[in-house]
Formats: C-alpha cells, sequence, structure tokens
C-alpha cells in the first residue's frame, strides 16, 4: 500500500479515463515502467479533476521482489514534480485501498481575493469577503452527525442510500506562510457523495454572505431536495486531506450513537 500526495490542478481526477491525463494512470504507467509490466494502482477514492490530495491512500498488486518500503523512493524519480508518494508499504492480508478504507477526511480552503497571490491561483477559492466564521460554524455543526444528505448531492451520484456518518464538521481560521487569513473547512465522515463536500461548503459560503439563519438551513439540509442546496463551490480549494484505515480512529461517534 502506499500514500500519495499531488496537485489535482494539471489532471483530470484520478481515475484513467481516455486521453485525458489522470493521476491514477501517471502514476499507474511509472509503477508499469518498474516492474516491467502492466500494473494499475487503486485508490481509497476518486477525486475529480482539479481536487488535490495531501494524503490520499492507495494499493497495487505484485510479486516483485522489490523491498515494498522502496517503492516510494523508486516511484518519485520517475513521476512529475505534481505527485509525491509519501510512503509504500506492505499491505496486510485483504487490503483494498477502497474498501477498507474506515473515514475521509477533506479540507476546504478559502481567502479573501483581495488577499489572493499568484502562488494561490487554482489551490485557493477567492471569495469577495470572508463571512463571519461563527455564522459557518452554525451551519457546519447541523452536518455533524448521521444525516441524509441528499439536498448536496449530484443528480449524478449513484448511490442507493444518502446516509452517510460526519465525524467532524467545522470552519477554522488559519494563515498562509505569507500570514494572509484563510478559512478552512474540514469535515471528515466514513464516506461521502458524488460532489457532496463542494455542495455543502458552497451553500454554506454563499448562506452566510447573505447573513441566512440557521434555521433555514437546517430546513436545506432536511428537505433532501437537491433544489435546495445553493452554490456547488469550485474543485480548486478543495483537498483530501487524510484517508484512514485505523477502524479506532472515530470509536467515540459509534459509541456516542450506540452501534
Amino acid at each position: 500500500m502506499m500514500f500519495v500526495s499531488y496537485d489535482g490542478s494539471p489532471y483530470h481526477g484520478w481515475q484513467a479515463q481516455g486521453n485525458a491525463v489522470s493521476v491514477q494512470s501517471v502514476i499507474s504507467d511509472a509503477l508499469s515502467s518498474v516492474l516491467g509490466k502492466e500494473t494499475t494502482v487503486f485508490a481509497s477514492g476518486r477525486t475529480d479533476q482539479g481536487v488535490h490530495a495531501l494524503r490520499q491512500g492507495c494499493h497495487f498488486d505484485t510479486s516483485s521482489s522489490i523491498d515494498p518500503s522502496r517503492f516510494a523512493l523508486i516511484l518519485n524519480t520517475k513521476l512529475p514534480k505534481s505527485i509525491r508518494i509519501l510512503s509504500s508499504c506492505e499491505a496486510p492480508e485483504g487490503f483494498h485501498a477502497r474498501f477498507s478504507t474506515m473515514s475521509r477526511e477533506y479540507w476546504y480552503l478559502m481567502k479573501s481575493a483581495s488577499d489572493m497571490l499568484p502562488f494561490d491561483d487554482k489551490r485557493i477559492t477567492a471569495v469577495k469577503r470572508l463571512p463571519d466564521i461563527s455564522v459557518l460554524n452554525g451551519y457546519a455543526s447541523l452536518l455533524q452527525g448521521t444525516h441524509d444528505f441528499t439536498t448536496f448531492a449530484s443528480a449524478r451520484d449513484p448511490s442507493s442510500s444518502r446516509f452517510r456518518d460526519i465525524y467532524i464538521s467545522q470552519w477554522d481560521r488559519i494563515e498562509d506562510m505569507y500570514g494572509y487569513a484563510v478559512f478552512r473547512y474540514r469535515v471528515a465522515g466514513n464516506a461521502f457523495l458524488y460532489h457532496q463536500v463542494r455542495s455543502m461548503a458552497g451553500t454554506m459560503i454563499e448562506a452566510a454572505a447573505s447573513g441566512e439563519d440557521p434555521g433555514i438551513f437546517k430546513d436545506r439540509l432536511e428537505a433532501r431536495n437537491r433544489k435546495m442546496a445553493l452554490k456547488t463551490a469550485p474543485s480548486d480549494g478543495l483537498y483530501l486531506a487524510d484517508v484512514s484505515y485505523d477502524s479506532m480512529k472515530y470509536q467515540w461517534f459509534e459509541e456516542g450513537y450506540e452501534r
């Protein structure tokens, strides 16, 4: 198994798709050249075009005699600088990067347009002005827990159930390396619907800009109606921050819901 980080802006998402350049195809091609035969790498989940990853989990099958820990070093000599293998090791028996995943955490980053720097292009979303963070957190707290997230799911989502467990849902203020304010939305859950995070973030940002009462935002969630969502936030500011295979990481949530 491996953990990988990538700048998603040059790629058409994670998944290989025809003639479009994807993260999966670039890593798989590098692996194939190392192993001397066609090899495909599988991830914990897809990321869309322009979405970044700080720590994406993935795996591939091989009978090679190469020490598993050396794949990170070897692949990083062959990959573009926009993709880095953070670590590699032998996976436990029965492991699958997607189906063994216990939780995923995403970040959404935004800055005031007046504070945007050239280095932020395609990496942080610009807004006219940063809204009141306490208002944003008033909405975010309503999303924590187990809910039907139909309102925030793309019409193209094929899931039979729209219920998801959200362990963390909160906004905080951080600073970039130059001291400018960045608002970060942290959301962690067992799984997410297609475009769910971007839809939740975009709706919160739009609602806060107009000073919407949290009660109205709650009505949006409980309506289970896609038409009640507001703007879907751009992909630029979205990061897959972490993937965990630790079944105990959010045990407190399971115990809190008496599972």
